[in-house]
């Protein structure tokens, strides 16, 4: 798999989304690569629309209660080695169990927590398409980057470049 990069393009309406649409088709960037964020039921249906993952705090969420659960988790196992209950017989497998648990129950209820939260990541594009804007975001190849950038400011210099996203996550 080739190395890709986020980019985000606010666009001021359905039309422009439509038409940047069509000029990244010919442009060979494939469909499931794009993904458009309007207000709620604007979005035609035959356009690529964000995703839940998308929307939502909800892979940052887990990555941080991954991370926090592990910790805690290790810790307690650590804990329960150094001051063991007298009724049973630990051995450093008991540190192993207790992070690979927390981990595992820390990512799902941080995820589900965070599944009720907008996506942090993109906070400062919820006010624009709150009032009707569509924002684009687009997995481009990283040896193709310039080529869009420079695709979309000579084509559409109606869309505002919205920045670049540090690794695009796994689940999205």
């Amino acid at each position: 798999m080739l190395g890709r990069q986020r980019l985000y393009f606010m666009l001021p309406d359905i039309p422009s989304a439509r038409s940047m649409l069509d000029e990244l088709l010919l442009a060979r960037i494939e469909i499931r690569r794009m993904h458009f964020w309007a207000r709620d039921g604007e979005l035609p249906d035959d356009m690529p629309d964000a995703n839940f993952f998308h929307k939502t705090d909800l892979t940052h969420g887990a990555e941080m209660g991954l991370l926090a659960g592990g910790l805690i988790g290790l810790l307690g196992g650590i804990w329960l080695m150094v001051f063991p209950p007298d009724w049973v017989q630990l051995n450093m497998l008991t540190v192993l169990v207790t992070t690979v648990v927390g981990a595992v129950l820390g990512s799902w209820m941080s995820g589900m927590a965070a599944a009720a939260i907008p996506n942090s990541r993109l906070k400062n594009f919820h006010e624009d398409i709150a009032r009707g804007k569509v924002l684009l975001l687009v997995d481009v190849p990283f040896k193709r980057i310039e080529e869009i950038e420079d695709l979309v400011a000579s084509r559409h210099p109606e869309a505002m470049f919205g920045g670049v996203e540090p690794h695009i996550p796994v689940f999205p």
